[in-house]
């Protein structure tokens, strides 16, 4: 079955934002990836806010955070498993874009206040799934446990999203190696030439 044209002006959405950023591009050159008119965007859209915050939920409903929250595996590594989703999904669509989320935030402005609260809202989301996850690790002494689950998900979230911006930057996996070097000794409290 064809996508729709609600579809399709999504995917654009994602693909353009992704490569060019929110301000790179406009709603024609959206149009115009998709395939459709102009006058087609506005039937789904009122405005390319209102694309960005569907392609944002979007996004974020296909980086299987699932996995944090899955009873199946061990805390530990649900986290770590989680977080090689998220190195594949990089290194699948080319580290020189880097994350859809880190990306937006970086450039979200008081003049798109939707847009904002729906990052806020999702790395909320996003922290909570992964402070459950340490916490469960933590319970089980898979984690130090004298950091509050909390503050070491916040602290895992700001670090994974600086690390992507830096990759975009540099263009390799180099900072997102980083990432788990340093991520998965602070949470062992073990020196990273251990792991």
């Amino acid at each position: 079955m064809a996508p729709s044209v609600r579809e399709r002006i999504l995917a654009a959405g994602l693909e353009r934002f992704h490569a060019l950023g929110y301000d790179g591009c406009g709603v024609q050159e959206i149009s115009d990836t998709a395939g459709v008119p102009k006058g087609s965007f506005y039937n789904h859209f009122k405005s390319k806010e209102e694309l960005a915050v569907a392609v944002l939920e979007q996004y974020a409903a296909s980086s299987q955070r699932e996995i944090l929250l899955d009873a199946n595996l061990a805390p530990i590594d649900r986290i770590r498993r989680h977080f090689e989703f998220c190195l594949a999904r990089h290194q699948q669509n080319g580290f020189d874009r880097g994350c859809l989320i880190a990306n937006l935030t970086a450039e979200s402005s008081t003049a798109v206040p939707d847009l904002q609260a729906a990052l806020r809202s999702d790395l909320d989301r996003w922290t909570e799934s992964l402070a459950a996850a340490v916490k469960a690790a933590q319970e089980i002494g898979q984690v130090r446990a004298d950091i509050e689950a909390s503050d070491l998900a916040r602290f895992l979230v700001s670090s994974w999203e600086g690390c992507e911006l830096r990759t975009k930057l540099t263009g390799d996996r180099g900072p997102l190696d980083d990432f788990f070097k340093m991520a998965f000794a602070l949470l062992s409290n073990v020196g990273p030439h251990q792991l």
